[in-house]
């Protein structure tokens, strides 16, 4: 990159500026603004994350201020290429960015999204794909992804929140979880309890996380997902339903169907809105037509 004008933070006086500079400069804020966000306590996918979509702004911004004309240009851009969900996420990111830039005034309006009334079939993942999962998980002898599966499904937790299954957890029956400045207690069942003793008992895990690496850390995020879309070359079920986070749906909808107390499920799930865990127990397609035929309205 050439000389040009590039956003540079003013600490002293708490103000952007603009001035020529380099590329190290460009790093210098994307940098900045990386600790800026582990001060406020993002997690590790949510900074890498707006770090990416930070860092396609600049180049379409191409060493030129952020001018509100510019920003609504490049959301329409976005709109083009994303649908509406994709595009909110994105600006979220964003808005981050111009607020701790100083150009909170020019953050940017989401797109209006009407919450679909079912979900679509190829993004549901079933109770039954689910235990065909674990099932080609064992006859692989992979039995750390069954154990993983396993565990996110009875207990609804992120996978950012695996580290917090440890041994000690196991023997407490509980874990306490400190994610995005919330605190918030999950329940191990006695079942997946005893289930995760005979495993670290295999492994010979004494302490600390019940899923870790061979040097005792907690295991990367991105080896679960690919080890899960493994599986899906065995199975006839749809890789694209197939990642860590639809486990987390699929204990939503199964609590919901046994107690269907929306505000309970958010608060064991770790929601801030009640609006994000309808998403999560919403009607499939096949559910909503069976409903349209109990209706017997056609005849």
């Amino acid at each position: 990159m050439t000389k040009g004008n590039i956003i540079k933070r003013d600490l002293s006086e708490n103000k952007t500026i603009f001035r020529g500079g380099y590329m190290e400069l460009e790093q210098s804020i994307i940098n900045r603004f990386k600790s800026y966000l582990i001060e406020n306590e993002k997690t590790s996918t949510t900074i890498e994350k707006y770090i990416r979509e930070v860092k396609r702004l600049l180049i379409f911004l191409n060493n030129r201020e952020p001018t509100k004309s510019l920003l609504l240009e490049y959301r329409e851009i976005l709109k083009q290429q994303h649908k509406a969900q994709t595009v909110n996420s994105k600006l979220s990111a964003i808005n981050s960015f111009l607020y701790f830039s100083g150009f909170n005034d020019r953050k940017i309006r989401f797109l209006k999204v009407q919450r679909k009334a079912f979900i679509e079939a190829n993004r549901e993942l079933t109770e039954r794909e689910y235990r065909n999962l674990l099932m080609q998980a064992q006859r692989q002898g992979n039995d750390r992804l069954y154990y993983i599966m396993m565990t996110i499904c009875s207990t609804g937790i992120r996978i950012s929140e695996l580290k917090y299954i440890t041994v000690n957890a196991i023997k407490c029956g509980q874990t306490e979880i400190s994610l995005k400045g919330k605190n918030r207690t999950i329940i191990l069942p006695k079942e997946l309890r005893q289930k995760l003793l005979i495993y670290c008992k295999s492994k010979n895990i004494q302490d600390g996380y019940v899923f870790q690496t061979k040097n005792g850390l907690a295991l990367d995020r991105s080896n679960i997902w690919h080890e899960m879309k493994k599986l899906c070359k065995t199975t006839n079920i749809d890789p694209n339903k197939v990642f860590p986070h639809n486990l987390r749906h699929l204990f939503a909808r199964a609590f919901y169907a046994v107690e269907k107390n929306l505000a309970h499920l958010a608060d064991i799930l770790g929601h801030s809105s009640i609006e994000t865990t309808r998403i999560y127990v919403g009607t499939s397609i096949s559910e909503y037509e069976k409903t349209l035929r109990k209706m017997k309205l056609i005849i």
